[in-house]
């Protein structure tokens, strides 16, 4: 008989899991081996007959630690990173360890129920229209790309073509507008969608708001479907842009508003933040990942569309060998590009569930005051010079006004592996880009970040 519980082989995992999560809060944040050292612990020779599971496990954990990321400890700042809160991460567990297909109903009604509720929770947290739908893909790549999708089939729908049945060539010609601070997931999305590179910018202010006045600008010069791309969370300064403003501008050429907010859209979870972006309910479409500031583990995208027939029709085949629901049941390929995945929604469920709304608030205010902490520390040094107004969860930060002194901070910073942080160039300056984006980042944690970073400062 095969043996499906092998619990001294899953302890083992478990222990080296808690293992690294305990030594978390004192590792140093960055990786510490290089490429070499890595292929050297890492690379053996594919075996014939293959080698014991305990000592597999033992030889992935010991040989990958140098290269593993802090990125799910208190102190990594990159790249708006999120950790795992312990429940999501238990939930993700369950989830691995129940190796649910989640494509259909059929294949498991548990997921598709989950994906209800989830669906229904977020719409109430975002106060988003309740009759939106809502798809959970890979991440904020995929969240955009299923949302410019349905944006696709709508505009052209309106145009009286169906790109499902006929593609693009022969299609009516789409104009698709961005901001010149659009994220470069907007136009990988576009490129795989057909799109290319044929887009048109709009110019943002000094905190890469898109400017509604240029907007009205270059619409006022087109014809034709129109797709506007703005964004809820500037990837440099946290900004968001007025959409509330941008919006009515839109939709008075009959065009598709979608709104890129990758970590930006929790800000309407609280009360504090919750005018900042006020008017996003009006858009068509929203992306948005969970692992940013639900802290769930990876992957975690959500998309959520208003026009849930659109959003469908883009994503939705048939096939004779399917068991397709034809009643209430929701069937979760509808929504997401992929069928064969595991139940993205399982953590956030749980996640969602213990935290409830004042909880998700707390974090969302917990890691924007912290991200003020650091900006006020750092901004006490006279050559530090903080470039963004403090919003959300980023911090700009450049030293000295130097190119070459900026970097070199960045550098020595993440040598140093207090915390890990990244560089940017933001107005053709060279600056750090400090992301508090976990869970438990405390505000010790921010001032012995701080201190560390400003040790890193020449002269």
């Amino acid at each position: 008989m095969p043996q499906f519980v092998d619990e001294p082989l899953l302890r083992r995992a478990h222990d080296r899991a808690v293992d690294f999560l305990r030594a978390l809060p004192q590792r140093s944040v960055g990786a510490r081996a290089s490429r070499q050292d890595l292929l050297a612990a890492l690379s053996v020779p594919l075996s014939d007959e293959g080698e014991d599971a305990p000592q597999v496990i033992d030889a992935l954990s010991r040989g990958a630690e140098g290269g593993i990321m802090g990125s799910a400890g208190p102190r990594y700042f990159g790249f708006v990173i999120g950790g795992s809160l312990p429940v999501a991460l238990a939930a993700d567990w369950l989830t691995s360890a129940w190796d649910q297909n989640c494509g259909i109903f059929v294949t498991s009604p548990a997921v598709s129920v989950i994906e209800e509720i989830s669906r229904e929770w977020l719409l109430e947290l975002f106060d988003l229209p309740r009759t939106a739908s809502v798809g959970f893909v890979t991440g904020g790549q995929m969240a955009n790309f299923t949302a410019l999708a349905a944006a696709r089939h709508a505009v052209l729908r309106s145009a009286g073509w169906n790109v499902e049945e006929e593609g693009l060539i022969g299609a009516p010609p789409v104009n698709v507008i961005v901001s010149t601070e659009a994220h470069i997931t907007i136009y990988s999305s576009l490129r795989m969608l057909g799109f290319g590179k044929r887009v048109q910018q709009v110019a943002t202010d000094e905190q890469g708001r898109m400017l509604p006045a240029e907007l009205r600008r270059v619409l006022a010069s087109l014809s034709g479907p129109i797709i506007v791309c703005s964004q809820a969370g500037n990837v440099n300064t946290g900004s968001v842009d007025p959409i509330g403003e941008i919006a009515p501008i839109v939709h008075e050429r009959g065009g598709w508003l979608h709104v890129d907010a990758a970590f930006g859209l929790w800000g309407r979870a609280s009360r504090e933040k919750r005018a900042l972006l006020e008017g996003a309910e009006l858009a068509d479409s929203w992306g948005t990942d969970a692992h940013k500031w639900l802290n769930v583990p990876y992957d975690s995208g959500i998309v959520i569309v208003r026009d849930s027939a659109a959003h469908r029709a883009s994503m939705t085949v048939t096939a004779e060998y399917l068991e397709q629901s034809a009643g209430k049941e929701r069937d979760p390929f509808d929504w997401a590009p992929e069928f064969s995945r595991r139940g993205r929604a399982i953590p956030i469920y749980a996640a969602l569930r213990h935290l409830g709304r004042r909880g998700v608030e707390s974090l969302v205010d917990r890691l924007c005051a912290r991200a003020r902490q650091m900006a006020a520390l750092l901004a006490r040094h006279k050559r530090v010079r903080i470039l963004n107004d403090v919003v959300l969860n980023q911090v700009l930060v450049r030293f000295a006004d130097s190119d070459e002194t900026t970097r070199a901070v960045i550098v020595n910073a993440q040598k140093e592996g207090t915390c890990w942080m990244a560089g940017t160039t933001w107005h053709a300056m060279a600056a750090m880009r400090i992301s508090v984006s976990n869970w438990a980042t405390s505000e010790e944690d921010i001032e012995r970040s701080a201190a560390a970073i400003l040790r890193g400062l020449p002269g």
